[in-house]
């Protein structure tokens, strides 16, 4: 027997706190930076975000988000024989231990379970899920746990306007199972190391302290222009690989960043606006946790139905990209 893997449920969660532009506006006044509604929205799409209160970690919104799509999969944690969780702001400094196994623990798992974190920045979750996905296939595996989950308003830098409006906290999480049916049709990953330098944060950890900044840093042009081009090239070579086109497309899910990227993207693919799932307008740029919290969404809204075929695209630093296309 072929063996698969499927999606068969997801969840998300979203810090109770929500931060419009005009109250985020004022805070910035404060300190003496002037920004507006209009130049937020003008510039990304983003009319709001949510930040974690302090105390709370990648952790403690990963793990709700994974209850939740526990609980839409009908499956107990002692099920669970994987957890990935994709993160750039986990829980511990260093990355370790890391915030899969924190949460691992925090949701009563004790089965031994492999449990391991995916550096890949916004492209995390799709890096996450094609592992999964060759894990279960290969048979090491049965029932993945796959988080997306990010506290980045913790690395923002509130004096520069460019970038501090961008981003938020939240987490989504899929819960994958090997299965008779094909689910995950295909996923390609790649990255380049030579544009490291225009999506990061340059900071490291010497003697203890932080040398250099420990604040994100983006060239946002040069992110821009990269982006639009690779997320086309990766969505056709995704569909190339599952043997489809464009049009037999009912979603496309990508990551939620910027909102020209994002229609520049499905206009290069041919899919009307109305096939594009949108988040970014409410959520910002939540890094690792926008495609899964997006599709959680559209799910739980009943857009996104079984038999449905989504592509889901993500680019981020490092400089990565990938795309996972998937039949729900």
């Amino acid at each position: 027997m072929t063996l698969y893997s499927k999606i068969i449920g997801t969840g998300s969660c979203l810090p109770p706190r929500r931060i419009t532009n005009e109250e985020l506006a004022r805070q910035l006044a404060e300190k003496g930076i002037e920004t507006s509604d209009e130049w937020i929205v003008s510039r990304s799409g983003i009319s709001a975000r949510h930040y974690a209160d302090p105390g709370v970690q990648s952790s403690d919104l990963g793990v709700e988000a994974a209850r939740n799509a526990l609980q839409m999969a009908g499956m107990d944690v002692s099920q669970i024989d994987l957890i990935i969780v994709a993160t750039s702001t986990p829980d511990h400094f260093g990355g370790f231990p890391s915030t899969a196994c924190v949460v691992q623990n925090k949701l009563g798992i004790a089965n031994g379970c492999a449990a391991f974190d995916v550096q890949a920045v916004c492209s995390g979750f799709i890096y996450a899920m094609a592992i999964a996905d060759s894990f279960i296939k290969t048979g090491m595996h049965r029932r993945a746990l796959i988080i997306g989950t990010e506290v980045f308003s913790r690395i923002l830098d509130f004096q520069d306007r460019t970038t501090c409006v961008l981003f938020g906290d939240g987490a989504g999480a899929v819960v994958m199972a090997a299965s008779e049916e094909p689910g995950m049709l295909a996923t390609k990953l790649h990255a380049d190391g030579s544009h490291a330098d225009i999506l990061c944060v340059p900071g490291n950890v010497n003697a203890g302290v932080v040398a250099g900044s420990g604040f994100l840093h983006m060239d946002g042009q040069a992110v821009f222009k990269l982006a639009v081009s690779v997320l086309e090239k990766v969505a056709h070579e995704t569909l190339d690989a599952a043997g489809m086109q464009s049009a037999q497309l009912d979603w496309l899910i990508p990551h939620q960043a910027n909102i020209r990227i994002m229609q520049g993207t499905a206009k290069k693919l041919g899919l009307p606006r109305e096939k594009m799932v949108v988040t970014v307008d409410q959520h910002g740029n939540t890094s690792a946790a926008s495609i899964p919290l997006a599709l959680d969404q559209a799910v739980r809204d009943g857009r996104v139905k079984p038999g449905h075929h989504v592509l889901m695209e993500g680019v981020g630093g490092g400089f990565t990209w990938g795309a996972a296309l998937v039949r729900m």
